[in-house]
């Protein structure tokens, strides 16, 4: 796997899988905010002054992954969050049983939009489902589960917004998308990852179990412009 990919997640994004929609100014880039509130600089050392106040708006928070600039301007407030658990896998997961996997496309977005405000709220907007493939579980004509494309290179792909409806939780939904866009990544030559909170214990005790490993714990920022 690509260390450089992984350990600055969101500019190797913009620089590579995602880089036509790449908002950028020298080495700060962002994606557009009806896509994700990400923002990702080259290097720690970044200036962030012209070019982040051409790329964020007066009062918008951003967010960071990996690497954060060492100085902020005045004007701007960087805080640290508790690091993220990077997590990998290189072997295929046993699938899991399971109602029918439908793929998720515009005609689903009202659906998807509805869950990721219930349970992923903060990161998931309008136009996210164009960052990647969807993936989702119907029970009773209602989005019960869900699961997505987000970051990636070349040769690497995040899985992400992986939630459950609370009143289909326990049912293995999650278990089920999560081998199946899995197994289909690694098909496709790919290296798939994820990022979770080290406080979700369940979330992350579940990918231990089907095989993701620890790769590194991850820094993550949120920047404000005043």
């Amino acid at each position: 796997m690509s260390n450089a990919g992984l350990d600055n997640p969101f500019w190797s994004s913009l620089q590579t899988r995602h880089r036509a929609i790449a908002q950028q100014v020298g080495d700060i880039a962002r994606y557009p905010a009806d896509y994700a509130p990400f923002l990702g600089v080259a290097h720690a050392g970044v200036d962030l002054r012209d070019a982040a106040e051409a790329l964020v708006a007066p009062g918008e928070s951003v967010y960071l992954l990996g690497v954060a600039p060492h100085l902020v301007p005045d004007g701007w407030r960087l805080e640290t969050f508790p690091e993220l658990a990077q997590m990998v896998c290189t072997t295929r997961l046993d699938v899991v049983d399971g109602p029918e996997i439908e793929p998720l496309d515009a005609r689903h977005r009202d659906d998807v939009l509805a869950l990721t405000a219930l349970v992923y709220p903060h990161y998931f907007r309008a136009r996210t489902m164009e960052m990647g493939r969807y993936f989702g579980i119907y029970h009773g004509g209602r989005l019960a589960a869900m699961i997505g494309e987000r970051l990636g290179t070349n040769g690497l792909t995040e899985m992400s917004a992986i939630c459950t409806h609370p009143d289909y939780a326990g049912r293995g939904y999650a278990r089920r998308l999560t081998a199946f866009l899995t197994n289909d990544t690694l098909a496709q030559g790919h290296a798939p990852f994820l990022h979770v909170s080290h406080a979700n214990t369940r979330a992350k005790s579940l990918y231990e179990a089907m095989g993701y490993t620890l790769r590194a714990d991850i820094g993550f920022w949120g920047l404000q412009r005043a």
